[in-house]
């Protein structure tokens, strides 16, 4: 591996050794990308902006929260951003990767045996809304997170079910409006959350802006959300 090869804003959040793991997931992920297509940003910056750094500085720029050996969910985890990127910042917290697709959890389960996560991981090919009605699963994480999956009113209704009552959601938008902020606060009133912070930056490599939301309970949220599959896309609180 060329060091000159990743952007230098690698270096100032991980370590040597977690930049080589996250080398070998991106060789895995090509090699699983020629039979099955996952993602087009696997090479250059794409990956090491797009999707190692993009998914990694909320863990790393906020410092106010404990972020280790935690219970983890990433709902709609693809190739495994952030899902993935977390674990191997986190290797004493247990991982929960849920995706939809079954191609996408087929891939995921390679990944995992290939490579040596230190972490105990999950893979489920399943709808958040069906599995958000499990006791098993709901009330259960300490965080969720969701990354280009759907629109912020969307999401906070797949991830507040999920969490424990002093839980957190890590949102991944892209531009934030003031009319997107009043439309979140509308949807957590009624899903018993609350909103807790707001942090923006500029990805290197003029990847574009990113914003993350982070969302908490007030208090455990109704029942009858999450609600059936694909009303919470087509229909947003």
């Amino acid at each position: 591996m060329k060091k000159q090869n990743i952007p230098v804003e690698i270096f100032s959040l991980i370590t040597g050794e977690e930049i080589n793991i996250f080398h070998e997931l991106q060789i895995k992920i090509k090699e699983l990308n020629n039979k099955t297509n996952l993602t087009r940003l696997i090479d250059g910056d794409d990956y090491w902006v797009s999707q190692v750094f993009d998914s990694i500085w909320p863990f790393k720029a906020l410092t106010n929260i404990d972020f280790n050996k935690k219970k983890f969910l990433d709902i709609g985890s693809g190739c495994g951003f952030p899902g993935l990127a977390y674990a191997i910042i986190h290797p004493n917290s247990e991982i929960y990767l849920i995706d939809s697709s079954k191609k996408k959890t087929d891939a995921l389960k390679i990944l995992i045996k290939e490579i040596n996560f230190k972490n105990n991981i999950h893979i489920i090919n399943d709808r958040i809304e069906n599995l958000a009605h499990q006791s098993s699963m709901r009330n259960s994480f300490n965080i969720a997170t969701t990354r280009a999956v759907s629109n912020p009113s969307t999401v906070s209704e797949y991830i507040l079910p999920m969490l424990k009552k002093d839980g957190l959601g890590v949102l991944y938008c892209g531009k934030w409006t003031d009319g997107e902020s009043k439309n979140l606060e509308k949807t957590l009133e009624i899903l018993e959350g609350k909103f807790k912070e707001k942090k923006k930056i500029l990805l290197p490599k003029n990847k574009g802006t990113r914003n993350i939301i982070l969302i908490q309970p007030k208090n455990f949220c109704p029942d009858i959300y999450p609600r059936k599959v694909g009303r919470p896309e087509k229909n947003p609180l």
